[in-house]
């Protein structure tokens, strides 16, 4: 994909670490004008490595959930570089496994705050600062869990299910006016929260190894190279789309 990203200005959330930190990286690597790293946790390693090949960076301490914030969060990239080209909303929370009937309202309020609110928020100003441009590209990060049941997580599950059905309406609403919406819903992938959920969920972590066709994890380039594709020109007549990255989990 040599130069998919020649001359953008590209956004990336939760780009501290996992798929985020991996997208950021790729972008700069295909040519990305500037790569704006936003997340709550502290993103100046991914910036750091950014610089040291050679690429521009800036790190934005940012919570998503927050409106005012990711108003302010876009609004200094446009006062910076001009415009927004591509961004991925990427940000998001995992929990530990428990019933349904044991799901607490805070826990529900926490999830779909962090991984669908948050996404109506980034598209909803990315979305106006690409109307003002005439056009650009966004991809929402939804997940294997969005298409398909996950049991023991309802929160996630709805939220991820949300999160296309956010992507869907953006692809519909605004393809008049040259801007795609997209999103990946990754499998199992190898990422720091990933661990920290199969240390908090031991036994339910090996049957889901288990029962996948490879029996491993994906690696974060694996999903954020898909990522950075939608966003390209060779994507130009994607949008709305689901993209099911997983190994061929949920052909089983």
């Amino acid at each position: 994909m040599s130069g998919s990203a020649e001359g953008k200005v590209v956004l990336v959330t939760g780009a501290a670490s996992g798929m985020g930190r991996a997208g950021a990286r790729i972008f700069a690597r295909e040519g990305a004008t500037h790569v704006y790293v936003a997340d709550i946790n502290d993103g100046s390693a991914t910036v750091e490595e950014i610089r040291a090949s050679g690429h521009a960076a800036t790190y934005l301490p940012v919570d998503v959930t927050d409106e005012a914030a990711v108003s302010a969060m876009v609004g200094r990239i446009v006062n910076e570089r001009g415009r927004l080209d591509c961004a991925w909303n990427n940000a998001g929370i995992n929990d530990v496994s428990r019933p349904f009937h044991e799901l607490e309202l805070s826990q529900w309020d926490r999830m779909i705050a962090v991984n669908m609110t948050s996404v109506f928020l980034c598209m909803k100003h990315e979305l106006r600062q690409m109307l003002a441009q005439g056009g650009g590209a966004i991809v929402n990060t939804s997940s294997g869990a969005g298409l398909v049941a996950a049991p023991g997580l309802p929160h996630y599950g709805a939220a991820k299910h949300g999160v296309l059905g956010l992507t869907k309406v953006g692809a519909q609403e605004y393809a008049d006016n040259k801007i795609r919406v997209n999103a990946v819903c990754p499998g199992m992938v190898d990422t720091p929260m990933m661990k920290e959920w199969f240390r908090t969920n031991p036994d339910l972590a090996q049957a889901v190894l288990a029962s996948k066709p490879q029996h491993r994890l994906a690696q974060p380039e694996q999903v954020a190279e898909a990522a950075v594709w939608l966003c390209s020109e060779a994507a130009d007549w994607v949008s709305g789309l689901s993209m099911v990255i997983d190994g061929g989990g949920l052909n089983r």
